[in-house]
């Protein structure tokens, strides 16, 4: 295709505010389909989607009070729209973003050699904080009902 049928083929890709501002530009500004490509991409250049690097995952950390379980969610929902995350890379974020307490504590104890192995310690711990906070409802609970019974 030539310049001059790609130029006339272009503006029927557009709509909304890139067919507004290709309708606006000056009679005879384009002289060749180069040219309206880079008015277009000059033009348009922010607009372009913001890919994610590693460096995303430094801001993360798990917030005090906040389950395992919330955290490694809010984790991986970043890791994952990272392309080409190396999993050594997020592991050693992962790591350096926990807390202190019995999840971090044993992966300093016994460090894992893979983020499969990571995410498999933190399952169980994830039971364990799901499992205590069933208990400790529980006991509120009956609690609340003995101090009911007593009144």
């Amino acid at each position: 295709m030539d310049d001059a049928m790609l130029c006339r083929v272009f503006p029927t890709s557009l709509k909304g505010v890139t067919l507004s501002w290709f309708t606006k530009l000056s009679p005879n500004s384009i002289d060749s389909f180069a040219t309206l490509v880079t008015k277009f991409e000059t033009q348009f250049a922010t607009s372009k989607p913001h890919h994610l690097t590693s460096i995303a995952l430094v801001g993360i950390r798990k917030e005090k009070g906040e389950s395992l379980r919330t955290f490694i969610d809010r984790f991986n929902k970043v890791a994952m729209s990272i392309r080409n995350l190396s999993p050594d890379v997020a592991m050693h974020h992962m790591l350096t973003a926990l807390s202190p307490g019995p999840f971090a504590d044993n992966m300093c104890m016994q460090p894992t050699a893979s983020l499969d192995e990571l995410r498999k310690r933190a399952a169980k711990y994830m039971q364990l904080e799901e499992l205590k906070e069933f208990r400790n409802q529980a006991r509120a609970e009956a609690s609340e009902e003995k101090n009911k019974e007593e009144k």
